[in-house]
């Protein structure tokens, strides 16, 4: 039981949790717990469903000093990149490492659920997936771990051989989606096919990087829509990234939506990778760099946001705490505390496929209480002071000290 938790709706409860799932949620009683109850008084602390970081690249994540990207953009991260792992720099050890601690730093912010992706390439195979799952090994009873199998380019076609058979060994290995870039590949349209394929067969998900670039002309998320759609997929799929469509005129943007909504396309804004990565030629009205939320919101798509990468070469900051990238909504892309908060939340769960937590009696008991008294205090100050509990359990807190002297 939790007791003097403070919900968004500003009522004091007790919380009760059987068997990980919600089983009562009460006002709270100052007479304190039943006897015998497991208690963990909050003392007013603001619950808050648990936050999920619906895109990360663990097997990245952290190597901003040992990868190195002097000209900050995304094609000197991806150069920069591939040097470090052709010079022997990104070993299985080193990914593993670095992956735990990126969990580690996602758990004690809150963060009970992650999907990551990871490079299956040609020339490195299954790799890196085997290594991610190593790490998440460690999370069992901690985190809802799922990886998606981003493979390179070209996937498709007689040359892309190499890579499907890189991405069939990442399936054996358990990856749990599949992925690539069709804005990289020479055939993208032939790339979104082999990888709705893949999927359909393996019976899994699959989440495209999808359009990260500023050109208007490029627009495959319209391709990977009708071809969702036609297809008659059965199983989770999702779009990162989704720039260009920022891009395009108000009625474009409207139509382009709707079909996304219509083909039920999990949306992913990442606005710390993309306000870094992107705008960089335009430096007069730059842009942010962020895919049409508005518009996507307004057709009924399923809208989450991401941190994307962090500590690397593709972003060399970032806290591995959803709460900056629910401000970043706030500020980047005009969402309000309340509905930035569900972005990287509630519609991020929806978006992987757990189900949502609104504090009923069902509901999976993934927590987080934070020092805070209301959603938007939460994200305009991120507090440290913060308990998570998944199914229930604690899994990971933090306390916040600051002294100030006059």
């Amino acid at each position: 039981m939790l007791t003097n938790a403070l919900l968004a709706d500003g009522r004091l409860v007790d919380i009760s949790a059987a068997d990980g799932l919600i089983s009562s949620v009460t006002p709270s009683n100052p007479k304190g717990a039943p006897d015998g109850a497991s208690t963990t008084d909050l003392g007013g602390w603001l619950v808050l469903p648990a936050m999920a970081e619906p895109h990360a690249h663990l097997d990245k994540a952290l190597t901003a000093d040992l990868v190195p990207n002097p000209t900050g953009d995304l094609m000197g991260a991806i150069t920069a990149w591939i040097a470090a792992a052709q010079a022997g720099k990104i070993t299985h050890d080193g990914i593993v490492e670095r992956a735990i601690a990126a969990m580690d730093l996602l758990l004690v912010h809150g963060v009970t659920a992650v999907r990551t992706h990871v490079n299956v390439m040609a020339a490195t195979g299954a790799t890196a997936v085997v290594a991610v799952k190593e790490a998440a090994a460690h999370f069992t009873d901690s985190l809802d771990v799922q990886i998606v199998a981003l493979c390179g380019s070209p996937l498709s076609g007689p040359d892309g051989a190499p890579t499907r058979a890189a991405l069939a060994a990442a399936l054996e290995a358990g990856a749990d989606l599949v992925g690539g870039c069709p804005h990289l590949d020479p055939d993208g349209v032939g790339l979104i096919q082999v990888a709705i394929d893949a999927a359909s067969d393996a019976g899994i998900g699959i989440d495209l990087h999808v359009d990260e670039m500023l050109d208007p002309s490029v627009l495959f998320l319209r391709d990977y829509a009708r071809m969702i759609a036609d297809s008659g997929f059965e199983h989770l799929r999702a779009a990162s990234h989704c720039v260009t469509l920022g891009m395009q005129t108000p009625e474009v943007q409207a139509a382009v939506s709707a079909e996304v909504a219509a083909a039920a396309l999990a949306v992913f804004a990442l606005p710390q990778t993309n306000l870094f990565l992107q705008g960089r030629d335009d430096p007069t009205a730059t842009p942010r760099g962020l895919t049409a939320v508005a518009a996507l919101q307004d057709a009924g798509a399923l809208v989450a946001a991401g941190a994307d990468n962090v500590q690397d070469p593709f972003n060399l900051v970032g806290r591995s705490d959803p709460l900056e990238t629910a401000a970043l909504m706030v500020m980047a892309g005009h969402q309000l505390p309340a509905n930035a908060y569900d972005l990287v939340s509630n519609n991020a769960r929806r978006a992987m496929g757990l189900a949502p937590v609104n504090f009923e009696v069902g509901d999976p008991a993934d927590i987080v209480a934070i020092d805070a008294t209301s959603v938007r205090g939460a994200l305009a100050d991120a507090p440290m002071s913060r308990r998570v509990f998944r199914r229930g359990q604690l899994v990971a807190s933090a306390d916040q000290e600051t002294s100030v002297y006059r």
